[in-house]
Parts: C-alpha cells; sequence; structure tokens
C-alpha cells in the first residue's frame, strides 16, 4: 500500500468514529446501585436513632 491508502485509511477511521453516537443509557448502572445503596444505609440510620437513644439511656440507668 502506498501513503495515501493508509492516509484514506486512516480518515475513514476517523470519521467512523467520531459519527458514532454514545448510548444514551449504560446497560450497566452501577453509580445509581452505589447510591441506592447509601441511601438505604442513610435512611436505616436515621430510623435506628431513637431506639439507639432508648437503649443508650437504660444502659445509664442501669449503671
Amino acid at each position: 500500500m502506498n501513503f495515501s491508502h493508509v492516509l484514506l485509511l486512516v480518515f475513514a477511521c476517523l470519521v467512523a468514529l467520531c459519527s458514532v453516537g454514545a448510548a444514551p443509557e449504560p446497560r450497566w448502572k452501577i453509580f445509581k446501585k452505589i447510591e441506592k445503596v447509601g441511601r438505604n444505609v442513610r435512611d436505616g440510620i436515621i430510623k435506628a436513632g431513637p431506639a439507639i437513644a432508648v437503649l443508650g439511656e437504660a444502659k445509664a440507668l442501669g449503671k
């Protein structure tokens, strides 16, 4: 192959890569899953707060 064929091949590959659009949404949503786990942990801590406070008061009375 001479230089013009190689240059044409590189240019065609470049055009093909630039014309391909990205997928609108990835198939695996790892960051969404991590966010959901964090949200569940936060909500669990908030809901357990009063119960932990009661246990702390009971422990203080037992001393």
